[in-house]
């Protein structure tokens, strides 16, 4: 079962402004792969909150493709994929938001939380935000690079599946009372988890 982080940074406050997308694959238990692409948002306003949290300006892609040039790249990698967000009710609005812009239908794959695993494994931890997971398993990196983001994302997800025995990261949502969120053709679920 291909398993891929995925992370989007935007423009500005609308979700259907991507301007980056950060992926990082994992396959028998390390990361193997790990792409970023920028993306040029079809309104193209960046607000000043935006660039400053993550520092893409509108010159830096004015040469990118738009959304659905940039994904169509990895389609088939997504088909019947599960992927990991950290956040992921966030990325996943943003990806919705951007397919129902362009009019294009949602690819067919299950998502979960990487946020929503590490407050169920990891509840000690003062906060679950991705640079405080990062700093809990000795990980350095760019805050709000896409690849980085996703790199760490795919990072603590093989930690927690190491914390709960599980094999692989999908079998994480079995250990902890997780219901997969589900993109299709139709629509979405959200990823949800169950109270303890």
């Amino acid at each position: 079962m291909k398993t891929i982080a995925i992370d989007f940074e935007t423009a500005n406050e609308q979700r259907a402004s991507a301007c980056s997308v950060g992926l990082a694959w994992i396959e028998d238990g390390r990361v193997v792969r790990v792409e970023e692409r920028l993306i040029r948002p079809k309104e193209m306003r960046f607000s000043s909150f935006n660039i400053a949290v993550h520092g893409i300006r509108p010159e830096h892609v004015e040469d990118a493709g738009e959304f659905p040039e940039v994904m169509d790249e990895f389609l088939d990698d997504f088909a019947d994929a599960t992927m990991i967000a950290h956040n992921a009710a966030f990325d996943f609005s943003v990806w919705r938001a951007s397919l129902d812009l362009y009019r294009q239908s949602y690819p067919a794959l299950s998502y979960l939380c990487s946020v929503k695993m590490a407050k169920s494994i990891w509840p000690h931890l003062t906060s679950h935000r991705l640079n405080v997971l990062a700093a809990h398993l000795g990980l350095s990196f760019a805050h709000h690079r896409a690849g980085e983001d996703a790199l760490v994302c795919a990072e603590a997800t093989l930690a927690m599946a190491r914390a709960v025995g599980a094999a692989k990261p999908h079998e994480i949502a079995e250990r902890i009372g997780m219901t997969a969120g589900r993109l299709f053709a139709g629509g979405y679920t959200p990823c949800t988890l169950r109270k303890r």
